[in-house]
């Protein structure tokens, strides 16, 4: 029989981590993950886990989760690997627009990240994609998103142009009511519609095997006073 970190292991793991906790730390986990597993997709328990998670990777209880260790976790765990995107994705989790990610957002993006419907993933993939912010997605800022996803090709012409013309067929299919721009409600209507668009711009959500082998390190799973569970680092 295995042993749960021997099959956490099996789960390409980069750290596995050993934990035990004081009495406060678990009560104060405890009571976050009852206040806050009802706005989530997640049980009690797995809140729990992924509470343990933020905290060790966070390195202290009153610290937030930053841009650089969170870029480490989608680059380990989910394979994610453009920088852009990944800036794109902290700010979509980064609700509060501090500049680094809390508790309760770092839940919140995880419950879409991991098990959202296609209504959460649409605010989220929509929040990556409005580059300012301003709750509307530009002709510049698609010619980024676009740019940026694109594979680079030696070419004679200019490599811009064809960027533009991706623009353009962008726009003729989510600006339907001609306003110059795409706002929320094009946006929501058209993935609705063709659900397949929704990461039109740029990967910015896991694929479905990365999401579910994360899932697979905590869900269901009860947590004793020592845990074992699988935390990103750096590539060696």
């Amino acid at each position: 029989i295995l042993l749960f970190s021997e099959f956490l292991l099996s789960l390409e793991p980069i750290i596995v981590l050993h934990i035990s906790m004081d009495v406060s730390a678990k009560t104060a986990i405890s009571k976050l993950a009852e206040s806050l597993h009802k706005q989530t997709n997640f049980t009690k328990k797995e809140c729990e886990h992924l509470l343990h998670m933020y905290r060790e990777l966070a390195g202290a209880d009153d610290v937030k989760l930053d841009r650089s260790k969170f870029k480490d976790i989608l680059h380990c765990s989910f394979g994610m690997t453009d920088a852009m995107m990944i800036d794109h994705v902290f700010r979509a989790f980064d609700t509060d627009f501090d500049s680094s990610i809390s508790q309760e957002e770092w839940l919140k993006g995880m419950s879409t990240f991991l098990r959202g419907t296609l209504d959460e993933k649409t605010q989220f993939a929509f929040r990556a994609y409005d580059l300012n912010s301003n709750g509307m997605i530009s002709r510049e800022e698609i010619f980024q998103l676009l740019k940026a996803t694109l594979i680079k090709q030696p070419v004679e012409e200019d490599p811009d142009e064809g960027v533009r013309d991706l623009v353009e067929i962008v726009f003729k299919k989510f600006d339907t009511q001609k306003k110059g721009v795409i706002d929320y409600a094009q946006f929501k209507a058209m993935v609705a519609e063709e659900p397949l668009l929704l990461q039109a711009l740029g990967p910015c959500l896991p694929d479905e095997k990365s999401a579910d082998a994360f899932l697979c390190t905590f869900e269901e799973l009860h947590l004793p006073t020592t845990i074992s569970y699988i935390k990103t680092g750096s590539q060696r």
